[in-house]
């Protein structure tokens, strides 16, 4: 039984590599921190936004992404976020600008929702592999009975594995 306990764990660490290995410069991880503005039940807060950040590049200057941020607000509302985003050609700059739409899930109190999200911001690279990102990211909450909206305004850290 030891020596399956210990082989467990340097097995999870083989398989979790070799996926990676072939593909890392096209993974990028990532943390964000900034304001989230939402409305619910007919009333708005405003709080404290944080939470790690993955995405793929899947074609040139378009990444799939996911996003699980965890908000101040009363509820604490936590989003998990999968969308697609789009880079602009922005010539004789090494700034990235995007654009980005995808669909949410929000657990706040009364149950999960569904939500539609759509957003851009702009990558600045500040060393090589490393990016700080300026994020604005809105759109509907469709909760029980009313339709509320969020807002988030966000920056952080992103590394791209190389």
């Amino acid at each position: 039984m030891r020596k399956m306990t210990a082989r467990l764990p340097l097995l999870a660490l083989i398989l979790l590599a070799l996926p990676v290995c072939g593909l890392a410069q096209k993974f990028s991880v990532g943390g964000r921190l900034g304001l989230s503005f939402f409305g619910y039940a007919g009333q708005s807060s405003t709080g404290l936004q944080i939470g790690p950040t993955f995405d793929y590049e899947f074609q040139p200057r378009m990444l799939f992404g996911s996003d699980l941020n965890i908000n101040t607000q009363g509820g604490t509302p936590i989003e998990w976020a999968n969308y697609i985003k789009y880079f602009l050609e922005l010539p004789k700059t090494d700034t990235k600008a995007y654009l980005d739409g995808g669909f949410n899930l929000w657990f706040v109190t009364g149950g999960p929702y569904f939500g539609i999200r759509f957003g851009g911001g702009a990558y600045f690279p500040v060393a090589p592999h490393i990016e700080i990102p300026a994020d604005l990211q809105m759109g509907p909450v469709f909760t029980t009975g009313s339709t509320t909206f969020y807002l988030a305004i966000t920056s952080g850290i992103r590394y791209t594995l190389p």
